[in-house]
């Protein structure tokens, strides 16, 4: 049987301290230092994601879509994309809208739609009132993307055959 003269010792034990709230004063440069060096794997939600690393390619995306649609529309998504730049300038966006856009550039990039759509889907439902004003252009976009390397391999394949003297049909 338990020894009853050891219980009451653990039981006398304080408590585990409670974590409070974190020290105030400045941050130290090195912790400052090492905390701008983790890589965004290292906190997906927090880290900044710089504008540019979304914006360029969807303004990229819409350069190469320009001859094959209407102005108008090259128009509007342009504007959208420009709304876009500015909120994100301004600080208006979260850091997981940022996130969600940073990696939705990146399935567009890689010409997987679908998971573009769904990262698209996800910012309406998630973040309706941040994103209404330009996620519709960003939308656009990725649908004309879409179409249009839905073509291009066909016409290349079919010049490619034309181009190509003295084959026997």
């Amino acid at each position: 049987p338990p020894d009853p003269a050891r219980a009451p010792a653990a039981s006398t034990a304080p408590p585990p301290r409670a974590l409070g709230p974190p020290p105030l004063g400045p941050i130290s440069p090195a912790l400052r230092a090492a905390s701008r060096r983790q890589s965004p794997a290292m906190c997906p939600e927090e880290c900044p994601v710089p504008a540019d690393t979304v914006l360029a390619p969807l303004r990229e995306a819409l350069g190469a879509c320009r001859p094959a649609l209407q102005k108008q529309v090259c128009d509007d998504i342009g504007r959208r994309l420009t709304v876009l730049g500015d909120a994100w300038a301004q600080g208006k966006l979260s850091a997981p809208v940022r996130k969600r856009m940073s990696l939705l550039v990146q399935e567009l990039q890689q010409q997987r739609w679908d998971a573009a759509d769904e990262i698209h889907r996800s910012l309406m439902v998630d973040h309706v009132h941040e994103v209404s004003q330009w996620l519709v252009g960003v939308k656009r976009l990725i649908a004309e993307m879409r179409s249009l390397l839905a073509t291009e391999p066909a016409a290349a394949t079919d010049g490619s055959a034309e181009a190509r003297p003295g084959q026997e049909e």
